[in-house]
């Protein structure tokens, strides 16, 4: 099995943490991550993997109401 390793702006769902998170860096082993809708970023040792269509379809209904809110764009 090939290991993931995501690259910067990536949607990855963090086991860690259990949350959806945009790859901000990557620092040695761990991984600074920030909530799709904006907020404030963590780091984690993950493991990592990519979102799936529904962790994403979810994360857009999250950003779709923050904007209805005036909030993230």
């Amino acid at each position: 099995m090939n290991e993931y390793t995501p690259e910067n702006g990536d949607l990855v769902w963090d086991e860690e943490t259990s949350r959806v998170g945009r790859v901000m860096d990557r620092f040695g082993a761990r991984w600074l991550l920030r909530p799709p809708a904006g907020g404030r970023e963590w780091d984690t040792r993950g493991p990592l993997r990519p979102a799936t269509a529904a962790e994403k379809l979810s994360m857009g209904v999250v950003l779709a109401n923050a904007r209805s809110r005036g909030g993230a764009p």
